[in-house]
């Protein structure tokens, strides 16, 4: 067995691998700056929709039309709250943060959350008001391409934010992007508003616009949920059940123990126990627990740090943290 540590220890030595705290703050920083590079992105793409559809406002006097510009606008302005947490997830960890400031993309979660509610209330409200007092629409043929120009946009700012905030674990960048796939079911509603309007039917745009406010609640469902079980420290259990798997097959670990993941903005944290075999010295019985962290690290998507606890194996009747159950 010793023989066997020796040589795993002098595998570590050569191979070409570090992880150190400079190479994991490296890849918190490649993230948030992708994360950044997504936000300035949106934030131009929504503005100039917006602009597109201020200028069809202006002629056309439609108000639906104004409540989605406005709208749009306020979209882009969620880039804010979600810079400002990128930002700060990028500071290293104090000794008040001891886990750096990741959590900061939660809160701003919350926030987009709560647009998110905002404008499902925003477009019932629009949608009764109008039922109960109808307005006639100038220029429908331009407040329809407005529309289309609305959906778009936050369409394709929507798929760009989730795709990217699922690659790098950001799940107020998915709540974000789900929030512009709202604003452009409210652009969607202008369009078809407005056809029916064209086709002799005015309370087409209400009707419409209360079947969009539903759709609105599902997503807000969604992104919700998403952020609460980031606020809850819940994983996908396929990541637990991977970490087993990996510890399994690290050399010296004789079993695995309780396995804890958490998220702290968009990069797992790990807490996990080995049993290793009793007979091993102190430092064979670190070196296993080395081996086990370098494993998960380079096997589980966005791990950056483990904590690994190695227990001896024994007679079963013996339990080695006896002195530990009254504080349980």
């Amino acid at each position: 067995m010793r023989n066997t540590m020796s040589i795993s220890k002098l595998k570590h030595a050569l191979t070409p691998h570090s992880h150190d705290s400079a190479d994991k703050t490296d890849a918190a920083l490649e993230s948030s700056a992708r994360g950044m590079r997504v936000l300035a992105i949106s934030f131009a793409v929504l503005t100039l929709t917006a602009a597109l559809q201020a200028v069809v406002v202006a002629f056309s006097g439609s108000v639906a039309l104004l409540g989605d510009t406005l709208h749009n606008f306020a979209d882009a302005l969620t880039a804010v709250p979600l810079a400002i947490a990128f930002s700060l997830g990028r500071r290293a960890a104090t000794r008040r943060f001891t886990y750096g400031y990741g959590r900061a993309e939660d809160l701003a979660g919350i926030v987009i959350v709560v647009l998110i509610a905002g404008s499902a209330a925003f477009a019932g409200y629009e949608a009764i008001r109008r039922l109960i007092n109808p307005e006639d629409v100038q220029a429908l043929g331009w407040v329809a391409a407005a529309g289309i120009i609305g959906f778009l946009g936050n369409e394709g700012v929507a798929r760009y934010r989730i795709r990217v905030g699922r690659e790098i674990g950001s799940a107020a960048l998915v709540a974000d992007g789900l929030h512009a796939r709202t604003d452009g079911f409210t652009s969607l509603a202008v369009l078809l508003g407005a056809g029916g309007a064209a086709l002799g039917f005015p309370l087409a745009d209400p009707i419409v616009g209360l079947l969009i406010t539903v759709a609105i609640c599902f997503v807000l469902k969604d992104a919700a949920r998403e952020i609460y079980h980031r606020l809850m420290d819940a994983v996908d259990p396929e990541l637990v059940d991977r970490a087993e798997h990996i510890l399994g097959h690290v050399p010296g670990v004789l079993g695995a123990g309780s396995v804890r993941l958490r998220w702290v903005g968009h990069a797992l944290h790990a807490e996990v126990d080995i049993v290793v075999s009793h007979e091993l010295s102190l430092l064979d019985a670190h070196a296993v627990a080395v081996a086990a962290e370098h494993r998960l690290i380079h096997d589980l998507p966005r791990l950056r740090s483990a904590t690994v606890h190695a227990d001896p194996d024994g007679p079963h009747h013996v339990d080695h943290h006896a002195i530990l159950t009254s504080h349980r």
